[in-house]
């Protein structure tokens, strides 16, 4: 297709919103890629929502176009997997063609990162296990994505990963034309490409785990591996400079992942993971470790073979961290040290039920993180306090976390940490008023000087600033700066950080000077 076609016919695409292509009428328009539209239409036929994905006019009579965009159609449809966009129809009414595929509702990863920062251990394990088995079942089918990047892993509400865009996929049992292959070369993202797919060489899964490694590295790390101004100044990069130890920029994740993706990011081919299978065999070690609750110790990283089984049961679990939780709701006077000293075996309890649940899930349906129930189901009650954590851990839903306080009101300090997750989901939503209820509360009956206490405050100061109440936000800074050491809520810590800002552009710069200085100082520390 030549210059002068693209830009006679280059201009805003139509609206396609009322129009019905087949059995599909588009709803709205939902966003928009470099060859395609995209928008939420209903399937008449059943009844159900589909994301059609449709290619823009301007390319529908080029040939090239139009079979690189079958193409995506032919690589997706042979994929059938939990963590893979399903393609359900492809078609072409009154020259419009289009793809018909699942409608996942949630956000692809870069707005994920956005909304929540970077994410702890166990998320971000989650998200990347669930990726690479997508990457399992493309190179059992002999299929190369070409184009990870967090744009193309999309999180559902249930915390489900998915895959989308096979839009460069190759097949490499059937071999391209010239005119896609060399179009294909110069498509892709140069920020997530591998070094080989930069020199234009063939390509396996093994370039798709680089660019998952790249992914990777931006989600744990909030930076890039490699950045620059020009495609050739990444493209050196990618090909000759090695990337700063993760570890360095993320001292908090374990020395054995940070081992995993760097080997992810290795420059040569023989030194990379020769298969989404071998990458995931080592992140199943990675997750034991962690599960057996010492996220410092180096997992082994094994060059080959099946992933160790965790080094304790589910039960024995519960019991040692019910233990610590029994120990902590008696108020026990070793003060505060003691209580801080636990706080990594009881605090990060969401993570680590999470983790132990969403391993175990996985291991009965490989690539799920969960299997949420229908809409409307009730929230069973589980036969304990921490199973009925592990669940709600698992959907990390308002149900789900609801179901923590009203079946086991008695234990306090699972209560308080439900809480926390559903104060997170309300602010997510806009929800303020439900929000600053938890918070009132956290900060009322919680015990002075406490992290409850803490919690509470900074998250009535986070409400007010959001709402335009500078001065009541700032004169809770003023409450909360005694036991400010308290608040080991690190999302609590990233939002008051823009808090900070915001009340000192309303106010002037002496209202949180000190507030800022603290907050400077408790992020240097973990940099």
């Amino acid at each position: 297709m030549s210059e002068s076609r693209l830009s006679a016919a280059d201009g805003p695409e139509p609206d396609l919103t009322g129009r019905v292509l087949g059995n599909f009428r588009l709803l709205r328009r939902l966003g928009q890629g470099a060859m395609a539209e995209v928008y939420l239409a209903e399937q008449a036929s059943l009844q159900r929502l589909v994301a059609v994905k449709v290619l823009k006019g301007r390319f529908s009579n080029d040939p090239v176009s139009v079979a690189r965009f079958q193409r995506e159609a032919r690589a997706a449809a042979a994929l059938v997997h939990p963590n893979i966009v399903q393609i359900y129809e492809v078609g072409c009414v009154d020259g419009i063609h289009f793809i018909a595929q699942e409608y996942v509702q949630g956000e692809n990863l870069r707005q994920w990162l956005a909304r929540h920062g970077p994410p702890d251990v166990e998320q971000g394990l989650s998200i990347l296990k669930q990726a690479a088995s997508a990457l399992a079942k493309a190179a059992e089918h002999e299929v190369v994505h070409r184009d990870i990047k967090p744009e193309n892993i999309l999180i559902s509400r249930s915390g489900e990963v998915k895959v989308a865009d096979f839009g460069l996929a190759r097949i490499l049992s059937q071999p391209e034309g010239v005119g896609l292959t060399q179009a294909g070369m110069t498509l892709g993202t140069p920020l997530y490409m591998s070094p080989e797919q930069l020199e234009g060489k063939a390509l396996d899964c093994r370039s798709d785990i680089y660019s998952l490694g790249v992914t990777c590295y931006q989600m744990f790390s909030g930076q890039a591996p490699f950045t620059g101004e020009t495609v050739l100044s990444l493209a050196f990069q990618h090909l000759h400079k090695e990337p700063r130890p993760l570890e360095s920029l993320c001292p908090h994740l374990p020395v054995a992942l940070c081992r995993v993706v760097h080997k992810m990011l290795a420059k040569s081919l023989p030194q990379r993971y020769s298969s989404p299978r071998e990458l995931l065999a080592d992140l199943e070690k990675v997750q034991a470790h962690l599960r057996g609750g010492d996220a410092s110790v180096e997992a082994p990283i094994a060059e080959t073979g099946e992933a160790e089984a965790p080094s304790e049961s589910l039960e024995e679990l519960s019991q040692r961290v019910s233990k610590v939780i029994r120990q902590v709701s008696r108020g026990r006077t070793t003060a505060a040290r003691w209580i801080l000293g636990i706080a990594w075996a009881v605090g990060i309890l969401g993570a680590l039920a999470g983790g132990f649940w969403a391993g175990w899930q996985a291991r009965q349906h490989p690539g799920l993180l969960a299997d949420t129930p229908p809409p409307g189901i009730m929230i069973p009650q589980q036969e304990s306090a921490l199973r009925q954590w592990f669940y709600a851990a698992q959907l990390n839903t308002e149900e789900a976390w609801q179901s923590v306080l009203e079946y086991f009101p008695e234990k306090p300090y699972l209560v308080f940490r439900a809480k926390q997750q559903l104060a997170r989901i309300y602010l997510r939503e806009g929800r303020y008023a439900e929000a600053m209820k938890i918070f009132e509360e956290c900060a009322l009956l919680g015990e002075p000087e406490s992290e409850m206490q803490a919690y509470g405050l900074a998250g009535q100061c986070s409400i007010y600033t959001l709402q335009g109440q500078y001065r009541e936000a700032a004169a809770l800074l003023v409450q909360l700066w005694p036991i400010r050491h308290q608040l080991k809520d690190r999302q609590m810590q990233q939002l008051l950080g823009h808090v900070v800002q915001k009340i000192r552009s309303e106010l002037g710069r002496a209202t949180a000077q000190e507030w800022e200085t603290w907050l400077r100082e408790k992020f240097s520390q973990q940099e």
